[in-house]
């Protein structure tokens, strides 16, 4: 079950804000965990398994961090990693390492198959964080069985994040403020989502998947291109309209999620990118595994040897393949010349030149994001420098083009910071009839006040304009995508 379903925003969460709210508040939780582990069964019941076998064998690690000694500690710790990493491994990548060990020793070793439990890769770095902030003295053990298998198998950040630690929802774990107002907001921000999503990304990916069903012998320079450009607004809009719906939801049962997105396709260098996207995974990198192993702290060549290591997890993370391996070899090396010298090239060029190379770059990395073969990627790459037999440019690029010209710059406009920039500075002011100073005259206030009467109506219509808009797109169009949904 997707958010952005008719099956979703219809049935299954009207009825779990309904059963939230009419349940007294020591209730809450144990409905909140009903209807998560309920929305978790719906696309795979038997991996609900799986999930109840995380969520108990991390607090009983929890339980053991908390009494066991400091020897004795390190022992759970290490356990519980060991266990966490054999699941996500064995799920995600036994596949991938069988058909790369039976090349490399030349036995035709059969994959297992099994389909990926949906969001695996999100709830087991939430566990493990739990269990490693809790050696580290950072939380407080969970004893309560149902807090804590909520806070692990909550449905808004349960299959696209964003990743959240115990830190970050530990206090409203016992107590949580579910006032209308925040509930409001939540609203507001779903709302913004799912217009996202489904009225930009969906339109965006319809024209990569066209792109993307040309033969390779008839793809021109120009058509590839264009593919790409789609392509590298679809991924942001999907995944940041999603986040924004899981933080939207957050807010309608309680909860503060952690920002996901700050505008990346705004940065000036690739360094600055990754510090915009997808910043509850870069965190979750930085606090357990690039500071652990020494960060910056012990000369340029582990300096060097660690943004590596990093970069090559974060690239297996996104997917069991020699593409995504690839990907993050990839930013590994930008990301390690910066470090090393472009950064300071960069702070003296115009800062629209490091906005170019940064989208350069990026659009660059998604087509090994994109395709799953080594062989396609290499063929795509050489389309985009002019090395194809259609040439640099055809009549469908430019019938695309022509087509699509209107979209590009709107996804363009609204990957950029302008349109939330314009939005609140026009509601600021139209809101301005708040209180007024004694001096003012009475017909002015009353100005103000029609004025904000007026703002917060054209806030709401137009967020009901874009929730018609999305439910409409949903219940008449077959494509629908979640690129994230198999990470």
């Amino acid at each position: 079950m997707v958010f952005s379903s008719i099956t979703f925003l219809f049935y299954f969460l009207p009825v779990s804000i309904g059963a939230y709210y009419m349940a007294p508040d020591r209730f809450k939780n144990m409905i909140l965990l009903v209807v998560s582990l309920f929305f978790y069964a719906w696309g795979e019941p038997v991996y609900i398994l799986l999930m109840i076998f995380s969520v108990l064998m991390n607090y009983a690690a929890g339980i053991l961090l908390d009494r066991k000694k400091k020897g004795a500690r390190k022992a759970v710790l290490m356990g519980a990693v060991f266990c966490n990493l054999l699941l996500l491994g064995f799920f995600k990548y036994a596949d991938f390492f069988l058909l790369n060990f039976s090349a490399l020793i030349g036995i035709n070793l059969k994959p297992l198959a099994l389909p990926l439990p949906i969001g695996i890769s999100f709830y087991t770095f939430q566990a493990l964080s739990y269990v490693i902030d809790l050696y580290r003295g950072n939380v407080r053990p969970q004893r309560n069985l149902i807090n804590f298998a909520m806070y692990i198998s909550m449905f808004p950040q349960l299959i696209a994040g964003p990743i959240v630690r115990l830190s970050d929802v530990e206090d409203k774990l016992i107590r949580r403020d579910c006032s209308s107002a925040l509930f409001a907001e939540g609203v507001r921000r779903f709302t913004a989502g799912l217009g996202k999503k489904v009225l930009l990304a969906n339109n965006a990916g319809i024209l990569w998947d066209t792109v993307n069903r040309i033969s390779p012998d008839e793809l021109s320079c120009m058509t590839a291109w264009l593919g790409i450009l789609g392509f590298t607004f679809q991924i942001y809009f999907d995944f940041s309209g999603y986040s924004d719906m899981a933080i939207g939801l957050g807010k309608m049962f309680g909860f503060d999620f952690p920002e996901n997105f700050r505008y990346p396709y705004a940065s000036r260098s690739v360094t600055e990118f990754w510090r915009r996207w997808h910043i509850s995974l870069g965190t979750w990198f930085r606090e357990y595994v690039y500071i652990p192993l020494g960060g910056n702290r012990r000369g340029s060549v582990r300096h060097l040897g660690n943004i590596l290591t990093v970069w090559l997890l974060t690239g297996l993370w996104h997917g069991a393949g020699m593409n995504f391996l690839l990907w993050g070899f990839y930013f590994a090396v930008i990301l390690m010349a910066e470090k090393l010298f472009l950064l300071k090239v960069l702070s003296r060029w115009p800062k629209i030149i490091g906005h170019l190379y940064t989208m350069v770059l990026v659009v660059f990395s998604w087509v090994f994001f994109a395709l799953d073969s080594l062989e396609t990627v290499g063929s795509y790459l050489c389309t985009m420098f002019g090395m194809s037999a259609a040439g640099l440019w055809d009549g469908q690029a430019f019938y695309l083009a022509g087509s699509n010209f209107g979209l590009l710059l709107i996804l363009a406009f609204g990957a950029t910071e302008f349109p939330s920039r314009l939005y609140h500075k026009c509601t600021e002011f139209l809101r301005a009839a708040g209180s007024t100073q004694k001096e003012e005259s009475l017909q002015g206030s009353c100005r103000r006040y029609i004025a904000g009467i007026i703002g917060i109506l054209l806030e709401n219509v137009g967020l009901a304009a874009v929730l018609l808009l999305s439910i409409a797109y949903v219940a008449a169009s077959t494509y629908n995508p979640f690129l994230y949904f198999r990470f």
